[in-house]
């Protein structure tokens, strides 16, 4: 063996060992990792991106600050709105629209428990499509396992908030006429059931943000237990 083909060889058996080694090591630490830690990671995990969200949300200015959250007037409404405007009503459309978001600021408060709740009861099955899922797969845990109960929750609250308002009733009483054209969404008809969706998106949203900055810096999060989870991951 000519020199150049020895020191090719040496090369690759050193590349090999290097990146078995690398393999080792890895599938090590991943070893280490036991159940009961990936478990216990996950909840704190999920506790965590849950709560944030609701204590970024459930504040004044939470949504109508927030412009990724901020609830609108459905699409056709806009324009509605438009026109009530130059009749000298925009006061009051704009009453309408800092109303429905105020309502949403009101709501969130109340899905502390009921999140929490979600976390303490996640299965075996549940970790694992959170595991291998993607970015915001434990927000779609949390959306699978609450978003109903919470909707239910959450429309007294926003009833209560947004009958304040006078336009309230004309909302719904044009809404279903549009409805009933074809111009906007059936669901997006009844303001108090609009406002309770646009809500619950809005959480959801919230705990994404929330899980993919745990997902990409678990040390940031100052928690043991999320570095090795997600660490691990990675």
């Amino acid at each position: 063996m000519d020199r150049r083909q020895f020191a090719s060889s040496s090369t690759c058996s050193v590349t090999t060992l290097l990146l078995l080694a690398h393999a080792q090591a890895r599938a090590l630490s991943l070893g280490d990792l036991t159940n009961t830690e990936a478990s216990q990671g996950l909840k704190v995990a999920l506790e965590k991106g849950a709560l944030a969200a609701v204590n970024l949300l459930g504040r004044p200015d939470g949504f109508l600050g927030n412009e990724k959250v901020r609830i609108p007037l459905p699409g056709f409404l806009q324009d509605v709105a438009k026109l009530l405007k130059t009749l000298g009503q925009g006061k009051r459309v704009d009453e309408l629209v800092t109303s429905m978001n105020r309502a949403a600021e009101a709501a969130v408060p109340m899905a502390k428990d009921l999140l929490v709740s979600a976390v303490k009861a996640m299965t075996v099955t549940d970790a694992k499509k959170i595991l291998s899922g993607g970015d915001t797969s434990m927000t779609g845990f949390f959306a699978e396992k609450t978003r109903e109960p919470l909707g239910i929750r959450f429309l007294p609250v926003v009833t209560q908030a947004i009958e304040k308002v006078g336009l309230a009733a004309q909302y719904n009483s044009v809404a279903a006429k549009a409805a009933g054209m074809g111009l906007m969404k059936k669901e997006d008809a009844n303001i108090q059931q609009y406002v309770t969706g646009k809500s619950l998106d809005g959480l959801f949203y919230m705990i994404g943000e929330e899980e993919k900055k745990i997902r990409q810096d678990p040390i940031g999060t100052g928690s043991a237990v999320l570095k090795k989870v997600f660490g691990a991951l990675k």
